[in-house]
């Protein structure tokens, strides 16, 4: 017995759409007796009496409608096969990978993507979440092909877009040390008080951790949100990014411990790319365009938010 074609298979799909194989015929612009002939001899590659031709209009069989389910998600699959095709031979990528990185607000970033790919809608989207070096690892290793992070801009490898500043402020929540936050606090004081810091998730991380307190005990977790959850709850303390606690730190929910021993730092928050790799069209407009909308975040305003108390730093 030979296989079924995929026509076969679309004219036997067009009759059960159309309820006749007139219609199917017309859907296909095909003629009715080519229509016919196809799902006949369909069903007798099969052995199957797919279609109820006793009616006015042709019904699945109980037979016929477990197999059109799997015919139409096979035919399905051909779509977006041949859609990707396409793609390839237009040059157009049939999938874009981009990285955020740890650092990324999500809010403004994700309503800029979803705006892009509004306009590509034959383009997939492979969104992954890395932290601290893991958005350089994937765009190194050509596992994706954009990432949004901090990146040490002395690679000649990477070209990047700015985004915005990301102030990282050092906080805790009240009641968290048992004593007043002041600018003058030391590493040493905090050395009995349990740090909260990012796991990198490069299989090979490419740098230590940052802001770290030699000889403190640490948890890690493996993002900024479940890290601001530990710190609001009084388990651990440590650095967040600004746009992330604005409100905490205005109602007195979390403290900055900010001053001349715990500074805090600003990053650099960027689109990056590879400068030595070639680019096909989808990807080379999301540069441009996110280049366009830059920068996502608003000047931070105003210094680091500091311990309050005492004066200095």
């Amino acid at each position: 017995m030979s296989g079924f074609t995929l026509h076969e298979l679309q004219c036997f799909d067009a009759v059960v759409s159309g309820g006749s194989f007139q219609a199917a015929g017309e859907r296909l612009h095909r003629s009715h007796p080519s229509v016919f002939a196809a799902v006949a001899k369909l069903e007798h590659q099969l052995g199957l009496n797919l279609l109820d031709r006793s009616g006015y209009r042709v019904r699945l069989t109980e037979a016929g409608r477990a197999f059109h389910r799997k015919v139409r998600s096979l035919l399905l699959e051909a779509e977006e096969l041949h859609t990707h095709a396409r793609q390839l031979a237009m040059g157009e990528e049939a999938e874009l990978r981009v990285v955020l990185g740890d650092l990324c607000p999500l809010s403004p970033v994700l309503a800029l993507v979803s705006r892009f790919f509004a306009q590509c809608p034959q383009t997939r989207l492979h969104l992954q979440f890395e932290a601290v070096s893991g958005p350089w690892e994937r765009l190194l290793a050509d596992e994706t092909d954009l990432i949004v992070h901090r990146v040490p801009k002395g690679d000649v490898r990477m070209e990047w877009v700015d985004l915005g500043r990301v102030a990282m402020v050092p906080v805790v929540a009240p009641g968290f040390l048992p004593f007043q936050p002041t600018t003058a606090i030391t590493p040493r004081q905090m050395q009995a008080f349990t740090q909260c810091v990012i796991r990198d998730s490069a299989r090979h991380p490419a740098e230590q951790g940052h802001f770290l307190v030699e000889g403190a005990p640490q948890c890690s977790v493996p993002d900024q949100l479940m890290k601001k959850e530990l710190i609001l709850h009084g388990m651990a303390w440590g650095h967040l990014p600004r746009f992330m606690i604005e409100s905490e730190l205005r109602d007195g929910r979390l403290l900055s411990i900010a001053g001349r021993h715990f500074p805090g730092v600003t990053e650099e928050l960027v689109a990056a790319r590879r400068r030595d790799r070639p680019h096909g069209p989808v990807a080379s407009r999301l540069w441009d365009f996110l280049a366009r909308n830059a920068p996502v975040l608003r000047p931070a305003l105003g210094r680091m938010p500091r311990a309050k108390g005492v004066s200095g730093g």
